[in-house]
C-alpha cells in the first residue's frame, strides 16, 4: 500500500484533522455543559406548558362556544326556554348552600 501523497499533503491533512476533532470536541463541550443541559431542559419543558395550555384554552373555548350555542340563538337574543330553567337552577342551588352554611353556624 503506497501513498501517493507528499509529506507536505499528509502534514495539511493532519493539520485539517486536528481542526476538525478541535472543533468537534469543542461542540461536545458545550453540549455537556450544565448551562446548557439546564437550558435544553428549561426550552423543553416550556413549550410542553406551551402545548398543555394551549390545548386548554381551545377546549375552553369550545366549551363557552357549545354552552353560548345553548343558551343564545344565532342572533344573539337569549333563548328564554333554556335560560330561564338555568337561572332558576343557579338560585336555587345558592339558597340550599346558604341555608346549609347558616344550619352549621346555628
Amino acid at each position: 500500500m503506497s501513498d501517493s501523497r507528499t509529506p507536505a499533503q499528509i502534514e495539511a491533512d493532519i493539520v485539517r484533522r486536528r481542526e476538525r476533532l478541535a472543533e468537534t470536541l469543542d461542540e461536545i463541550g458545550v453540549r455537556v455543559h450544565p448551562k446548557t443541559i439546564v437550558g435544553d431542559a428549561k426550552a423543553r419543558v416550556a413549550s410542553t406548558v406551551d402545548q398543555t395550555l394551549g390545548r386548554a384554552f381551545v377546549a375552553a373555548n369550545r366549551a363557552m362556544t357549545d354552552v353560548k350555542g345553548r343558551f343564545v340563538h344565532q342572533d344573539g337574543a337569549p333563548r328564554l326556554e333554556r335560560v330561564v330553567p338555568a337561572a332558576l337552577l343557579v338560585v336555587g342551588v345558592a339558597g340550599l348552600l346558604a341555608l346549609s352554611v347558616r344550619k352549621r353556624r346555628a
